[in-house]
């Protein structure tokens, strides 16, 4: 009985260690896709991701998420989810509000991201997730990028990426047929993504909202200049040392 006794209780505190190890993973992972906001934002927890959001704007401002190999793959399809409007923000936007604006609701953190949990992928199609993009950069550029995330989470197991608008200026076009639920068309997107272990790396983009043909190495920048470009701080809880090293840097080939 001591024998059976003293196993259950080196299992019990295996799994138990093992737990605590999950949590502080998890814990690492989330603040490290935290992100520090000038302007005056709402910010959304979601299951797999977090938005900041400006309701003045009515779009997020930055959109954060881990992506993991085993989050690749999955068996929940985007075909049986529809663009929901988030009734955890005042007046939320609604799919009738892109109705003939000539542009797409484009997800921040996609949907193909999320295909390993239901409710993950759901939330991915609440409209705090979405700016108005441009059809072809949604369809083309932006998507193989998407793509090209996926296919760095699976070689180094998991990366952190942070993407959103970026706004130039203080007058901005605007969709939407009421005065009152108008919705700003950001100039262009921003992608940052990290990756850690060994051989830390960041690197950044920008893609114009467009529907020219944008080639990827024209749309590379370094973290430290999407920073500058935003007013955003990116992945903070890095040491600093790591943190001025690699976001200064915008190495393809590092990938």
């Amino acid at each position: 009985m001591k024998r059976i006794s003293l196993l259950l209780t080196a299992v019990t505190l295996l799994c138990l260690q093992s737990c605590g190890q999950r949590v502080e993973q998890q814990e690492q992972s989330s603040n490290l896709v935290d992100v520090r906001l000038r302007q005056d934002v709402t910010p959304l927890q979601r299951y797999a991701y977090k938005a900041w959001y400006s309701e003045t704007l009515r779009i997020p401002l930055a959109v954060s998420w881990y992506l993991t190999k085993e989050h690749t793959y999955g068996k929940s399809q985007r075909k049986n989810f529809s663009f929901t409007p988030d009734n955890d923000i005042p007046n939320p936007v609604t799919t009738f509000d892109y109705m003939q604006s000539g542009y797409d609701r484009g997800h921040m953190c996609p949907a193909g991201d999320n295909k390993w949990n239901r409710t993950a992928q759901e939330q991915t199609f609440l409209m705090t997730n979405i700016c108005p993009q441009n059809h072809n950069l949604n369809k083309n550029a932006w998507n193989d990028l998407e793509q090209l995330c996926r296919t760095w989470a699976r070689r180094y197991d998991r990366i952190y990426i942070v993407c959103g608008p970026v706004l130039r200026g203080t007058n901005h076009k605007t969709i939407g047929r009421e005065r009152s639920r108008r919705i700003t068309v950001p100039e262009a997107f921003y992608k940052v993504v990290l990756r850690t272990g060994k051989y830390p790396a960041a690197i950044g983009f920008i893609y114009e909202n467009v529907g020219s043909s944008q080639p990827m190495r024209q749309a590379i920048h370094s973290v430290d200049e999407i920073e500058r470009l935003t007013g955003i701080d990116f992945f903070s809880a890095l040491d600093d040392d790591i943190e001025n090293r690699i976001e200064a840097t915008s190495n393809l080939s590092d990938w």
